[in-house]
C-alpha cells in the first residue's frame, strides 16, 4: 500500500517555504541556477527539496548528468503551487481592498514616450492619486503594447496608455484624446527642400519609409500602402530618431516634433492629404483584481483630461 503524504491538511508555513523554494528551482531550471535568487547554497536547496519530497512522499524532480527535469508528479505539484500562491495573492489584495486606505503598488504603463503636454497631464494625475491615497506605491513605466496587454490581463499592471486600433477581449478601452499624425522628413532628407506641390505619390514611393509596427486605422493603412516600408519603429521617440537620420520618412504627431519644426530640423509633408488619426486610450482589465484602484485611476484621468478639454 502506498504510504500517505505527511503534509497535514492545514498547510503549514514550513510547507509554504519549501514550495516557494521548489517553485524558484523549477523556474530557474535547476539547483545551481536558483542559488543567487534564493540566496542559499546548492547543498541547502538540495536538503530542502529532499524534505519536501519526503513530506509529500513523491519524487518531484530528477537531477543528474541529463540535467534537471520534473517528474509527472512534479509538474502537477508545480502547477498546483502556482495556483496556491495566486490564491494567497488574491486574498491579500482582497483584504487590502477592504481597508479605508488604498495601499500596495499602482502600476501605469505607457506604450510611447509622452510629449510635454501629456507629461504635464500625467503629473496632475499623479498629484490627484497621491493626495487621495498617499500610501500607494506608484509605478510609472513604458513597454510595448503587446507586453502592456499581457500585464493588464495578468493583473501585473492597473492602467495602460496606448492607441486602441486593435481591441482585445478582456480589456476595456476609454478614449482620452485624438490627434492627427503627419508624414514627416528631416532637413537631411532630399524631400525636405521640395514644395508640397512637387511631392507626388511617386516621389513618396521612392523614399524609404518607416512602418509604425502596430495596427493602425483604415485611413492610415491606406496611406502606408503608398510608401516603401523598409524599417520599423514601434514608439514615437525611436521613430523620430530614424526620421532625424535623414534616411527615412515616417508618421509622427505634431506634438512630438514641435521643437524640431521650429528649428527647421523636421517638416510635415502634404498635411492635407498625408495624415491619419491617433487615438490614445486608457486601457484596463474588465474584471480586475483591484477594482478600487482602477476606479481611482479612472476618476483621476477623467477629471484631468476633461478639465484640459474645457480650456
Amino acid at each position: 500500500m502506498k504510504k500517505a503524504t505527511v503534509i497535514p491538511k492545514p498547510v503549514t508555513e514550513y510547507d509554504l517555504r519549501l514550495l516557494r523554494i521548489f517553485r524558484t528551482v523549477v523556474e530557474n531550471g535547476g539547483f545551481s541556477a536558483a542559488e543567487s535568487e534564493l540566496g542559499i547554497t546548492r547543498s541547502t536547496i538540495s536538503v530542502h527539496m529532499s524534505n519536501l519530497e519526503k513530506r509529500m512522499n513523491l519524487v518531484l524532480c530528477r537531477r543528474g548528468r541529463g540535467g534537471f527535469t520534473l517528474t509527472e508528479a512534479g509538474q502537477s505539484v508545480y502547477h498546483g503551487t502556482i495556483r496556491l500562491f495566486e490564491s494567497l495573492t488574491d486574498f491579500s489584495l482582497l483584504v487590502n481592498s477592504l481597508g479605508a486606505e488604498l495601499s500596495g503598488e499602482l502600476v501605469i504603463l505607457c506604450s510611447d514616450q509622452l510629449d510635454l503636454n501629456k507629461q504635464k497631464q500625467l503629473a496632475k494625475i499623479i498629484q490627484f492619486i497621491h493626495d487621495r491615497s498617499p500610501n500607494l506605491h506608484l509605478v510609472l513605466d513604458g513597454d510595448t503594447i503587446h507586453n502592456i496587454e499581457k500585464s493588464l490581463l495578468h493583473d501585473k499592471a492597473h492602467i495602460g496608455l496606448f492607441p486602441d486600433y486593435q481591441q482585445i477581449q478582456g480589456l476595456s478601452y476609454q478614449p482620452l484624446l485624438c490627434e492627427p499624425i503627419f508624414l514627416c522628413c528631416s532637413n537631411l532628407h532630399p524631400i525636405f527642400a521640395l514644395d508640397d506641390s512637387q511631392i507626388d505619390d511617386r516621389t513618396l514611393a521612392e523614399a524609404q519609409a518607416i512602418h509604425p509596427g502596430i495596427d493602425i486605422d483604415a485611413q492610415g493603412r491606406e496611406q502606408l500602402k503608398k510608401l516603401t516600408l523598409s524599417a520599423k519603429a514601434y514608439q514615437f521617440d525611436t521613430r523620430k530618431i530614424m526620421i532625424l537620420s535623414g534616411r527615412y520618412i515616417g508618421y509622427l504627431p505634431q506634438s512630438y516634433i514641435q521643437q524640431e519644426i521650429a528649428r527647421q530640423q523636421i517638416r510635415i509633408i502634404r498635411p492635407d492629404s498625408m495624415s491619419y488619426t491617433f487615438n490614445l486610450s486608457m486601457v484596463f482589465k474588465k474584471e480586475p483584481r483591484e477594482l478600487n484602484k482602477i476606479e481611482l485611476l479612472k476618476q483621476a484621468f477623467t477629471q484631468v483630461f476633461a478639465s484640459e478639454q474645457d480650456r
